[in-house]
């Protein structure tokens, strides 16, 4: 994760690393360390919750901005104190840079009135239109 140039972000719990994990593991509730361990235990919790998640959203919800924070929190509030919430620190990986923090809260905007509104509920009726769903969401999010 990057810090921005000219501002300290150090304060902010999502951009703040586990205390000796070299930097590879973000601060977390459960004090892990080791970064194969953390990505465990975040799939784990991924499995945990698909079926909390199919109990609350049925075959017609109209996903929105709020579910996306919603299912986020569902599923790494164990973990992370900041889950469920937009992010406020700018982050890449590799080379890539995902959307500027400031950003996020107009991005999601855009994407909860287009994707989401669009292709949710998702009743599609050829892999074709699925396939089409997905190039598009794609390419909003990066």
């Amino acid at each position: 994760m990057k810090k921005a140039n000219r501002y300290d972000t150090s304060a902010l719990p999502e951009a703040q690393f586990e205390p000796g994990s070299r930097d590879r593991v973000l601060k977390n509730k459960l004090g892990i360390k080791s970064k194969r361990l953390m990505d465990k235990v975040e799939r784990e919790e991924q499995l945990r919750v698909i079926g909390k998640l199919a109990g609350i959203y049925d075959a017609d919800h109209r996903f929105t901005a709020t579910d996306i924070c919603n299912i986020h929190k569902i599923w790494l509030g164990n973990v992370y104190e900041w889950a469920g919430k937009y992010r406020r620190v700018n982050i890449s990986k590799g080379d890539f840079s995902f959307a500027a923090a400031m950003q996020v809260p107009k991005v999601m905007s855009e994407f909860e009135k287009g994707p989401l509104y669009e292709f949710t509920p998702c009743n599609f009726k050829t892999v074709d239109q699925i396939a089409k769903s997905l190039a598009i969401v794609h390419t909003e999010l990066v």
